[in-house]
């Protein structure tokens, strides 16, 4: 390995910046996309319930039109964190958005039930894909000494997408037989959201770096310099940024089945196989209660309209759940903030199970809104730190598809357990998920505050 002067490098000069105005257009720009996101996810929850009497589609039905998306997503999540370790984060970030929002567009237009789970699989390719690799850019491009946090902050855009699907769900989708198809029609915006994307964010930095192209990580860098009003920082020569010695490990020469076996080298392995657990366990008790949340209220005795009110007051407790995280993640660090979420997302989802009174369905629903989704933006958080920059948006990708089968098996679950002892054996295996899935967490590798690995 060559020799490195006195002169920091590129990573080093972004690590120590403060967050400027730079750092708040990638987070916010990411986040929007985001947001975007959770709220094609969210409006699913009612247009199932909305389908169930307009269409008279079935319990077998809806499970499919919740599932199929999933699988999209385990595709999607797969193939995008391998394609942007090869063609960069903002490249792949802003394809499937494009792809995401036109599938939504279109899916508003659908004739059957069988054409609308076609267009919701091909939605499933562009979320899935856009998530692990939009949480990779923006781990990659924060200070070290706030990564988790601003992280964290990406994350809780979800939430306001979240937010954004239960009001256009309580006062769009009831308005008439075609109500739902209006609510899907927004997810154009996506569309054109993309062309913003690509234009205005940054690449990767270490990206950049890893595939030679120093010129344009230098500009990068300097770009956020002069948001921070920092000038005359020394630019460190190609040959002063350590890089992989050998054609076999660097990372433009890498294939797909080399970065998918680097995930369970010797030193990766003890982090990927926990890390797959936590991301299966938390998406089949996520989607599995959320997805049906609406469904579960109606068909708990709750009017429609309630259980659209409901879940819109269960919702807004996802907002105080990620400043929470975001706080705590930079203080107690990653794996135990993560792992204490879980824990009380686990005690919230038994409660809730077994709530009979309004007060009590909504007082542990918001709780596990609250827990559940301060565990996702920890998890967020962590799982980009894991790996170094080669196998990064790989690893995040992979793990978020092992997640998805998750996301597959529980909207097909939830009818049957519903089946055979309502909600408390129904929210009872979230909560042994949950608990599964915070043990796996205390095992993850702890990097608060640590520069990422190259």
């Amino acid at each position: 390995m060559p020799p490195r002067t006195s002169a920091p490098t590129r990573t080093e000069r972004l690590d120590r910046l403060p967050f400027t105005r730079a750092h708040r257009k990638l987070l916010v720009g990411s986040g929007l996309g985001w947001a975007l996101d959770a709220m094609d996810v969210g409006l699913l929850s009612y247009v199932l319930v909305a389908l169930a009497s307009t269409w008279e589609v079935t319990p077998t039905e809806q499970s499919w039109l919740a599932t199929i998306s999933a699988i999209g997503m385990a595709i999607g999540a797969s193939v995008g964190g391998l394609l942007a370790d090869k063609f960069g984060r903002r490249q792949v970030f802003a394809v499937t958005l494009l792809i995401f929002g036109v599938a939504t567009g279109l899916s508003a237009l659908a004739w059957s039930v069988g054409a609308l789970i076609v267009f919701r699989f091909l939605i499933g390719l562009g979320l899935g894909s856009e998530l692990p690799v939009a949480s990779t850019l923006v781990s990659e491009m924060a200070p070290a000494r706030i990564r988790g946090r601003i992280v964290v902050i990406l994350e809780a855009f979800w939430a306001v997408g979240w937010l954004a699907a239960a009001l256009i769900g309580a006062f769009i989708v009831p308005l008439s037989d075609d109500g739902w198809r209006w609510a899907l029609a927004i997810g154009l915006i996506p569309a054109l959201y993309a062309v913003v994307v690509r234009f205005g964010l940054p690449e990767s930095v270490r990206f950049l770096e890893s595939k030679g192209r120093h010129a344009e990580a230098e500009a990068v860098v300097r770009g956020f310099e002069a948001s921070a009003g920092v000038t005359d920082v020394a630019s460190p020569g190609v040959t002063d940024v350590a890089a992989p010695a050998t054609v076999e490990t660097t990372p433009a020469q890498l294939g797909a089945r080399q970065r998918l076996a680097g995930l369970f080298s010797s030193e990766l392995r003890g982090r990927t196989v926990p890390l797959w657990i936590v991301w299966f366990c938390v998406n089949f008790s996520y989607y599995g209660a959320f997805i049906w949340l609406p469904t579960i209220l109606f068909n708990s005795g709750y009017p429609l309209v309630k259980s659209v009110e409901f879940t819109l007051i269960i919702t807004l407790a996802q907002l105080p759940g990620y400043a929470v995280a975001a706080w705590l993640i930079e203080i107690w660090g990653r794996r135990m903030t993560l792992a204490v979420f879980l824990a009380g997302s686990a005690a919230s989802a038994v409660l809730f199970g077994t709530a009979t009174t309004d007060t009590t369905v909504l007082l542990f629903g918001c709780l596990l809104s609250f827990f559940n989704l301060g565990a996702w933006g920890a998890l967020y958080a962590i799982t980009p730190e894991l790996y170094p920059t080669r196998l990064r948006a790989t690893g995040a990708g992979w793990a978020a598809a092992v997640g998805r089968i998750g996301a597959i098996l529980a909207p097909l679950s939830v009818p049957v357990l519903s089946a055979l002892g309502g909600n408390a054996l129904l929210f009872g295996a979230f909560g042994v998920f949950f608990v599964i899935a915070a043990v796996s967490a205390l095992l993850l590798a702890e990097r608060r505050g640590q520069a990422l690995e190259e």
